[in-house]
C-alpha cells in the first residue's frame, strides 16, 4: 500500500528555509554595517577601552568605559558627566556668563539647569562639604525664564573653573585632587585658558602661582570675591581624575604623562638637577611635628653622616616657601620620611633618586602602595619601604602587648578609615633601629645611579 506523505512535512521544510534565509540576510547586513556605516564619533574613532581608576584609600577598582583621550567639547554628551568615580566635568560652548560672587553660571544654549562642585573627590562627602556648588542656568530659549546679568568683562579664551576647597592645603591632596588633574585637563590649551579658582585661600594660591603661570597666560581669577560678570565663548568646569598623583596618557587630551608634569614643575620652580648620583649622596629626612615623628631623629642624622651621607632635615608646612623647598628636595639623592603628606615632595626629586617611605606599624602596606609606591614609578623615582616593627613603634608604650590593636591590626581595618587613622596614624611615632636604618641606607645607596 502506498503511504501518504504527511501534509505537515512541506510546511516544516518551508519554515526551515525561511529561517535560514533570515539568518543569511542578518549576516550580510551586519557585514555591510561594520564595513560602510559611520561611527557616532567624527573622523578617526577613539578606541573604546576599559580604564581602571585607582582610589586613594582602598584597594577597590572602579571601571569606566568610554572613548579614550576625548576631552574637547562634544555636543552629543550631556553638559555634565562623570569622568571617573572621583571626578565630574561640565562643558559648554555659546554665550557664557559667570557670576562667581553668587556661584551662578548662565549658559545659552543649555538644555536644563545643572549643579556641580568642581573638585576631584566626589566619592568623599567630608571633602565635598567644603566645596562650593555652582548652578548652571539656561537662558535665551523660548521656554527659559532666567534673565542673565550683563557682561562686565569679556574674554576671548575658554574658562576653566576648579576649586581649592575640600582637602586642599594638605600637600598630598593638593597634587592628587587638584594639581595633577588640573594639568591633565588644561595643558593642551597651551596657556590660552583663563583659570577661575573657587574656595580660594590666598596663601594656597601664592604657593602654586609659579605652576599656574606655566599653565595659563592669564592671572588666576578669584571667582567668589570678584565683582565682575565674566563672559566667555566656552567653559570647562572640573578637572578629570585618572589615579592618585598619576596620569593615564591614553585618556589625557594631549597624551600628557607624569613625566610631562615633572618637566613643568622643573621649569616653574627652576630646578637644576636632572639625575641623582651615588657620589657624595645627600639624604633629606622629612621631619614631622606631631604624629608619626622620628623620636630619634638626631641619632638617625648622626648614623647617616657616619655612612658618608650629606644629611639635611626639613619640616615643610603650609607656609613653607615652595620654590626654595622644591630646590632643596631637588638637591637630594635619597628622601626619607614616615608616611604622610610631606613625601609628596618627591615630585621635585631628580630622576632615579630614591624615596624611602617609613611605613608605621599596623598593616599599612596597602596605604603606602596607593599613596606613594605606585606614583613613584611614573615619576622615575626608585621606591623603598622601611617597615616599622612593634619594637620601633610608640604604640608598644600605649597598649599592653596582647592588646587587640597590636595583635589584630587587619581586624581594626575592617572598622573603617577613621579607626585606622585614629589608632595607627594619629597616635603613633617611631624610634628607628639604627642598625636596621644603616642597612636601609646602604641599600638605598646601591640603588642610586
Amino acid at each position: 500500500m502506498k503511504q501518504h506523505r504527511s501534509r505537515q512535512e512541506p510546511r516544516r521544510m518551508g519554515n526551515s528555509a525561511m529561517v535560514i534565509t533570515m539568518l543569511l540576510s542578518l549576516c550580510v547586513l551586519t557585514f555591510i554595517k561594520a564595513r560602510y556605516c559611520t561611527t557616532p564619533y567624527p573622523n578617526k574613532p577613539a578606541p573604546l577601552l576599559e580604564v581602571e581608576i585607582d582610589d586613594d584609600y582602598d584597594g577597590s577598582r572602579y571601571k569606566i568605559s568610554g572613548p579614550i583621550g576625548e576631552e574637547d567639547f562634544d555636543p552629543s554628551r550631556p553638559t555634565c558627566y562623570n569622568t571617573s568615580k572621583r571626578s565630574e566635568r561640565c562643558a559648554a560652548v555659546g554665550d557664557i556668563r559667570v557670576d562667581g560672587n553668587h556661584s551662578k553660571i548662565y549658559i545659552s544654549p543649555l538644555d536644563r539647569e545643572w549643579r556641580t562642585k568642581p573638585y576631584a573627590r566626589r566619592h568623599d562627602q567630608v571633602a565635598m562639604d567644603d566645596v562650593r556648588e555652582f548652578a548652571l542656568l539656561p537662558f535665551g530659549a523660548s521656554n527659559a525664564t532666567t534673565v542673565p546679568p550683563l557682561c562686565t568683562r569679556n574674554h576671548s579664551v575658554p574658562a576653566f573653573l576648579f576649586s581649592s576647597g575640600g582637602f586642599a592645603g594638605n600637600l598630598y591632596h593638593d597634587y592628587t585632587d587638584v594639581l595633577v588633574p588640573l594639568f591633565t585637563s588644561t595643558h593642551h590649551f597651551g596657556g590660552e585658558v583663563q583659570f577661575l579658582l573657587a574656595d580660594i585661600k590666598d596663601w594656597w594660591l601664592d604657593k602654586f602661582t609659579p605652576l599656574f603661570r606655566h599653565l595659563s597666560n592669564y592671572d588666576v581669577i578669584d571667582v567668589h570675591n570678584d565683582q565682575e560678570v565674566h563672559c566667555f565663548p566656552r567653559i570647562v568646569i572640573g578637572s578629570t581624575f585618572h589615579r592618585a598623583m598619576g596620569i593615564d596618557a591614553t585618556r589625557s587630551p594631549g597624551g600628557e604623562t607624569v613625566a610631562d608634569f615633572k618637566r613643568l614643575l622643573r621649569r616653574a620652580f627652576h630646578l637644576k638637577r636632572d639625575v641623582a648620583s651615588r657620589e657624595k649622596p645627600r639624604l633629606l629626612i622629612i621631619s614631622r611635628k606631631s604624629s608619626r615623628r622620628f623620636l630619634n631623629e638626631r641619632a638617625m642624622a648622626h648614623a647617616a653622616a657616619l655612612a658618608q651621607f650629606d644629611v639635611r632635615i626639613a619640616e615643610p608646612d603650609n607656609h613653607t616657601d615652595m620654590p626654595n623647598f622644591a630646590r632643596l628636595v631637588n638637591s637630594a639623592d635619597v628622601m626619607m620620611g614616615v608616611h604622610g603628606a610631606g613625601l609628596t615632595n618627591m615630585v621635585f626629586l631628580p630622576s632615579r633618586a630614591v624615596l624611602v617611605q617609613v611605613v608605621p606599624f599596623g598593616g599599612l602596606e596597602w596605604l603606602s602602595r596607593v599613596t606613594f609606591k605606585d606614583p613613584a614609578k611614573d615619576m622615575d623615582v626608585t621606591y623603598m619601604e622601611y617597615n616599622v616593627s612593634l619594637d620601633e613603634s610608640s604604640l608598644k608604650n600605649l597598649y599592653p602587648k596582647d592588646h587587640f590593636y597590636l595583635q589584630h591590626p587587619y581586624d581594626v581595618h575592617k572598622k573603617g578609615w577613621d579607626a585606622i587613622k585614629t589608632v595607627y596614624l594619629d597616635k603613633q611615632s617611631v624610634t628607628l633601629n639604627l642598625s636596621k636604618f644603616a642597612d636601609a641606607l646602604e641599600h638605598a645607596r646601591s640603588l642610586l645611579p
